[in-house]
C-alpha cells in the first residue's frame, strides 16, 4: 500500500500555532479571558476548531446564538479557503503565533457566505474534490459513487489530518490519518502522471509511487490534469523584504483563478480552461461542461513564474505588473522543480494545487 511521499508526510502533519483572542465588543467578564493558543492543520479549516476554541470563551460571550467567525486585522476570514492557504496568502512574513479574532455574534454576511458549522465544510470540501475529479477524469463518477463508509473515513482523516496519530510501519512512523486517506483516496482513480522525478527520487526499489504517477493500459504514464487554484493578491507599493509587504484589508485586492494545467511528460505541460472569476461560494455543480485551448510548453516554477507574467491579463492587471512572491504549502519552490512533483506532493486533499502569488501592481501616474 502506498504511504505517501515524505513531502507528502510534512505537508499532512503541518501545523500552523494560532493565537486566538475573543473580540473585544463580545467580552462580557472581567477580566478578560486569555486568548486561546492551538495548533491548526494547515490541510484543515478554521470552523473545524471550533470545539476546541468555545471552551476558552463561553464564560465571557453575551446571550444569544453562535453564529462563528473568524478575523484577521479587520479582515473576515473565508472559511472554505484552507488555513494553510490563508496563512500563505495573508502572511508573506509568516506571524508565529497568527493572532486571529474570533467573532460568535454579527456574522458578516455580505462578506462571507454562510457556514452551518461542521457539515458546511465536509460538503465544501466534498464539492471541490468533484471539480478536482472531473479535471483530472472528465467525470466525477467516482467520487459521487462513493460507499457512505468510505465517505466517512476520508472525512474523518481530513479532519483529524495534522494531529499527532502515528503508527510504526517498518523502520518508518506514519500519520495513521494519511494513510486511511491514501487508502480510501486512491479508489477514486484521481492519480496525476508526469512526475518522473519523484520516480527518479525512489528508484530503483521503491514501490510507493504507483498510485502518484499512474499508467494507461499499455504501462505509460498517462497525461494528466492538475486542478490548480490561483490567489493574486495585488499591491501598489514596491517592498523588498516580506515583512514590508502591505497588509491584505480587502478580499478586492484578491483575484481568484482557477487555472486547471495539462501535463504530458515531466518537462512540458499545456494550460487548459483559464478561468477568472469572483472567490467562489464553496459549491460546484456535480457536471461542469469543459473546453480547451492550447498553451505553451513548461515544467518548473521558473516557467510557471512566466507564464503568470504572460496571462496577467487574467486579473486585470497592467503589463508591467512584477511576481513578487509565490508560495506553495508555506515554501518557496526552487525555480528549477518540476511541476508535476509540486502538484504530486503539494497539492491539498480535495486534490487541488494551491497557489499564493503577491504581484506588484504600481498606481497609474496622473498628470
Amino acid at each position: 500500500m502506498d504511504r505517501g511521499s515524505d513531502a507528502q508526510k510534512y505537508v499532512w502533519e503541518g501545523a500552523i500555532p494560532l493565537q486566538i483572542h475573543l473580540h473585544e465588543s463580545e467580552v462580557t467578564t472581567l477580566p478578560p479571558p486569555p486568548p486561546a493558543l492551538i495548533l491548526a492543520p494547515r490541510i484543515g479549516y478554521l470552523p473545524l476548531l471550533v470545539p476546541q476554541i468555545k471552551p476558552f470563551f463561553s464564560s465571557a460571550l453575551p446571550p444569544g446564538t453562535d453564529t462563528v467567525w473568524f478575523e484577521y486585522k479587520g479582515l473576515p476570514l473565508k472559511w472554505y479557503i484552507p488555513t494553510g492557504v490563508l496563512f500563505d496568502l495573508l502572511c508573506p512574513e509568516p506571524e508565529r503565533p497568527w493572532n486571529l479574532t474570533v467573532h460568535f455574534r454579527g456574522y458578516p454576511g455580505n462578506i462571507l457566505t454562510p457556514c452551518e458549522g461542521e457539515d458546511s465544510v465536509k460538503w465544501s470540501f466534498i464539492n471541490s474534490l468533484k471539480e478536482a475529479a472531473y479535471i483530472i477524469n472528465g467525470n466525477c463518477k467516482n467520487v459521487m459513487n462513493m460507499s457512505q463508509s468510505d465517505q466517512v473515513e476520508l472525512w474523518r482523516s481530513v479532519m483529524n489530518g495534522g494531529s499527532q496519530q502515528f503508527k510504526v510501519v517498518g523502520d518508518n512512523a506514519i500519520s495513521g490519518n494519511l494513510e486511511t486517506y491514501i487508502r480510501v483516496s486512491s479508489k477514486l482513480k484521481l492519480g496525476v502522471g508526469g512526475d518522473e522525478f519523484s520516480v527518479k527520487l525512489n528508484s530503483p526499489s521503491s514501490k510507493t509511487q504507483r498510485s502518484i504517477v499512474e499508467t494507461d493500459t499499455s504501462g505509460s504514464v498517462k497525461t494528466g490534469r492538475i486542478p490548480v487554484r490561483l490567489y493574486v493578491c495585488n499591491v501598489h507599493d514596491d517592498f523588498e523584504d516580506l515583512e514590508d509587504a502591505p497588509h491584505v484589508d480587502s478580499w478586492d485586492k484578491i483575484a481568484y483563478i482557477n487555472r486547471p494545467i495539462e501535463i504530458h511528460r515531466e518537462e512540458f505541460f499545456a494550460e487548459k480552461n483559464s478561468i477568472s472569476e469572483e472567490m467562489p461560494q464553496a459549491e460546484v455543480e456535480d457536471e461542469q461542461k469543459s473546453s480547451s485551448g492550447d498553451g505553451s510548453g513548461l515544467g518548473t516554477v521558473e516557467e510557471v513564474r512566466e507564464t503568470l507574467r504572460e496571462h496577467v491579463e487574467l486579473c486585470s492587471l497592467p503589463d508591467n505588473a512584477e511576481i513578487k512572491l509565490l508560495r506553495i504549502q508555506g515554501i518557496q519552490p526552487k525555480l528549477e522543480t518540476p511541476f508535476a512533483w509540486l502538484a504530486n506532493n503539494l497539492m491539498n486533499p480535495e486534490r487541488f494545487l494551491h497557489i499564493c502569488a503577491y504581484v506588484r501592481v504600481p498606481e497609474p501616474i496622473t498628470i
